[in-house]
């Protein structure tokens, strides 16, 4: 077994505090999803998208990586093959705890324009009246991938499962595509494919082995098993 892809999902950065989907009460509770995370409700009102991801980019400052986003940056260190982390989180703990992931989602750290599609590091707090540094257009946004468009990077992200021996996701729903397709694309390329998760979630059954728990805690083990037959 040399080539790993990992999976992420909410579930590995709610230990760290930040909200997800589900958390009755947070943020996302408080916002829906047509109001807040879609190409309309941004062109319909700009400023409340702004201010829901502003209230998000400073959550996300104020977080610490936890005990997995440490193990699995150890292990893309210390693995001797290849491992290719996949995130849905927009957050930056994976970089913060020393791993280098694909954000297909995009990433609360960076903005883009609307009208060039010039890309750059995110200021602390966001306005629709920002130019865009390139162009000078009143037309940024965050460099989030919103329900209805393309996750980045979906060509590097499916040569690497079309070519990984195994397949890990998690702390995902299975709800959301098309990363939750990305499971059946690895098992028809013959890999092994392992679901890390609090519970089962809607694509469970599609993998080979489930560790439930925490994943402050299932993590890290899971993490130490893979790199003790290679010491």
């Amino acid at each position: 077994m040399e080539r790993i892809v990992i999976l992420s999902g909410a579930g590995l950065s709610a230990e760290s505090g930040l909200d997800t989907f589900r958390d009755a009460g947070k943020l996302w509770a408080q916002y829906r999803i047509e109001d807040v995370a879609t190409p309309e409700a941004f062109a319909r009102d700009p400023a409340l998208v702004h201010r829901f991801y502003n209230m998000r980019r400073a959550q996300a400052a104020s977080a610490r990586p936890n005990p997995a986003h440490r193990a699995l940056a150890r292990l893309q260190a210390d693995w001797p093959g290849e491992v290719t982390l996949v995130t849905q989180n927009v957050d930056g703990l994976l970089e913060a705890a020393g791993a280098s992931p694909i954000h297909m989602h995009g990433a609360l750290s960076r903005a883009i324009c609307a009208a060039c599609s010039y890309r750059w590091d995110a200021p602390a707090e966001m306005s629709p009246d920002d130019p865009c540094p390139a162009c000078t257009a009143p037309a940024t946004r965050p460099d989030i991938v919103w329900f209805g468009e393309m996750p980045h990077e979906m060509e590097r992200i499916l040569s690497a499962i079309h070519s990984c021996d195994l397949f890990a996701a998690i702390g995902t729903s299975g709800q959301v595509y098309p990363a939750a397709g990305f499971v059946e694309e690895a098992r028809r390329s013959g890999a092994e494919t392992a679901e890390l998760n609090l519970t089962n979630s809607d694509m469970s059954r599609a993998f080979d082995a489930h560790i439930t728990g925490p994943a402050s805690n299932i993590v890290p083990a899971w993490v130490e098993a893979l790199l003790q037959p290679k010491r």
